[in-house]
């Protein structure tokens, strides 16, 4: 599983420079002064697929909160069919939950837990861990676009999209620090997931892989 390949990346190559950081103390930049405050998830763009009332109703999904520097723009919208949308939802929320286990700096976090199983929730707390062990989280705006999904009869579900990471940074925490990349081909990342929708009528990642630079999400 390997969610965001450029972000992580980012924090491989500048693990020892963050530490020095820590230690060094930072100075008082506009990054230092960033607002933490914590906005609704509920709040994104209206052009993405909602849960069906019948989903919702069986399932209480968790509430995700995120900081206000996250921003996400999901250019996938309502397919008129019940079930595909409701892949869609629940994929959008199974995204912005593992951000906000990275901002809770909690390779556990339960949110993310409820949308991921078996190897893709192993991998993710891998992924979630990288952040905490060395004290960063993600910031700035993502952009998710070109969703193919389908479903079949059993239950199971396939979802490929793209994601723009060009706006997109690794934020070190202490001191308050963000690492801004450039952007270049692999930036632009498609992934590629296998779903299941369990017993509480929600659509679970089983399987997740990317590939960045890939050639159908370049712009």
């Amino acid at each position: 599983m390997n969610r965001r390949p450029t972000l992580l990346a980012a924090i491989t190559l500048t693990a020892a420079a963050a530490l020095t950081l820590s230690a060094c103390g930072g100075d008082s930049n506009s990054e230092d002064k960033a607002n933490d405050k914590i906005a609704g998830a509920d709040t994104g763009d209206e052009k993405s697929a909602s849960p069906s009332a019948s989903a919702s109703a069986a399932a209480d999904r968790p509430k995700i909160e995120l900081p206000s520097d996250l921003t996400y723009t999901f250019e996938w919208k309502k397919t008129g069919d019940k079930e595909k949308d409701a892949v869609l939802s629940d994929s959008e929320q199974s995204i912005k939950a593992v951000d906000l286990a990275i901002a809770n700096q909690n390779a556990l976090d339960e949110p993310y837990l409820f949308y991921y199983e078996g190897e893709a929730a192993a991998g993710t707390e891998q992924f979630i861990q990288n952040y905490v062990k060395n004290k960063a989280r993600t910031t700035g705006a993502y952009r998710f676009y070109d969703p193919t999904v389908s479903v079949s009869k059993d239950g199971t579900a396939s979802l490929s999209y793209c994601e723009d990471q060009g706006k997109a940074y690794v934020m070190y925490l202490n001191p308050k620090k963000v690492k801004k990349t450039e952007v270049t081909a692999k930036s632009y990342v498609i992934y590629h997931t296998s779903l299941k929708k369990n017993e509480k009528g929600v659509w679970v990642i089983q399987k997740i892989v990317s590939q960045s630079g890939s050639a159908k999400c370049q712009p």
